[in-house]
């Protein structure tokens, strides 16, 4: 490897701490993942909380988008930014043949939210959505070495799911920040003006109705997501289904509120959590349906599976398969020797109180 363990050990540390911070319904599901997953997907997340972050800030321009085309485009010439998350990043879309396509992708969602877009139709949503979101899925699936066409579109409508979910219990915060992300001939169908809403945005019955058709959208497509989870390898699955849950609960907490997304957040208890997290470990064995069953992918997440079916097995970036391999090799055995010393940490500290 170009980089020592000890760097890549002290990014990956930064990036558990940028997720820990960033979402705990995501860092809550991922501690169920396996170390191989886990570690690669932390930097993957983190780097994805950074950009995110950058582009959401209230003096985001062009320039910083510019600059996040930059920061990818150096990862992918393997040089990457002094910056923990790039340098992790760096190492992983190498390792696991990401096309370049997906986070440019997920750049130009976050290029969308600078410009303040607003999406006339919920087809023009999910656009937006597959950015934002199905991206990520995409990159988690071939993270957990799942390459098929049909994994991929369950991954990725997993990832259109969670958006919706995030913005139907975002309204609020959103309108506050200048932004509608609900479809706009939705609010005409309910007779509202969006853009006189958003000048003093108040929860209604309409809002409510909104809100609700948004959420009934988000449930059809992690119902389809869930065929998915099947095909993962088995010991991801439970993660998976983690989030899967922890996500729709956000949903029926919602519904507990009485869809109002304007004057309260809608939060999942940590004990609720543990209890998904619990119910999450029968996707072990679970088949969630008729395998032969594989709806077709929605249009506005072809063109990632396309990336994906276009992009080589083994791509080399700059080394051999065998450097590829051995960065894989050597993953697993840091994250052994982390284990490790933990334990001798907690025998130590054992030692010293009974001493």
């Amino acid at each position: 490897m170009n980089r020592s363990s000890n760097r890549f050990d002290a990014d990956l540390n930064q990036c558990v701490e940028t997720m820990r911070d960033g979402s705990k319904s995501f860092f809550a599901a991922s501690r169920v993942l396996p170390s191989r997953v886990r570690d690669p997907a932390t930097a993957l997340y983190a780097f994805c909380r950074i950009t995110d972050d950058i582009a959401d800030a209230a003096d985001a321009t062009e320039q910083s988008i510019e600059l996040l085309k930059q920061r990818l485009n150096a990862i992918y010439e393997g040089r990457p930014d002094d910056v923990p998350a790039d340098r992790a990043l760096a190492e992983v879309v190498r390792a696991f043949d990401i096309p370049k396509e997906l986070p440019l992708a997920l750049i130009e969602g976050y290029e969308w939210d600078t410009q303040y877009r607003t999406y006339e139709t919920f087809d023009e949503l999910l656009d937006y959505c597959s950015r934002v979101a199905g991206t990520v899925g995409a990159m988690m699936c071939l993270i957990m070495g799942k390459r098929e066409p049909e994994t991929l579109a369950r991954a990725c409508e997993l990832g259109l799911a969670m958006q919706l979910t995030n913005i139907a219990r975002d309204v609020g915060e959103d309108a506050m920040n200048g932004r509608i992300y609900l479809p706009l001939e939705w609010f005409r169908e309910e007779g509202i003006d969006a853009m006189k809403w958003l000048e003093n945005p108040q929860f209604n019955e309409p809002l409510s109705r909104i809100v609700a058709r948004l959420l009934k959208e988000a449930d059809s497509l992690y119902k389809q997501a869930e065929i998915g989870i099947s095909d993962l390898p088995w010991d991801c699955r439970p993660a998976i289904q983690a989030a899967r849950l922890i996500y729709a609960e956000i949903g029926r907490e919602l519904e507990r509120l009485n869809l109002d997304s304007v004057s309260v957040r809608a939060v999942v208890s940590k004990q609720r959590k543990l209890v998904l997290l619990t119910h999450a470990a029968s996707a072990i064995i679970a088949k969630f349906s008729i395998r032969s069953f594989n709806p077709q992918a929605h249009r506005s997440i072809q063109f990632l599976i396309d990336a994906v079916i276009k992009t080589p097995h083994i791509r080399h970036y700059g080394g051999t398969v065998y450097e590829r391999l051995t960065w894989v090799v050597d993953l697993l055995e840091r994250v052994e020797e982390r284990k490790r010393e933990a334990e001798l940490n907690v025998a130590d500290r054992f030692q010293g109180r009974i001493s």
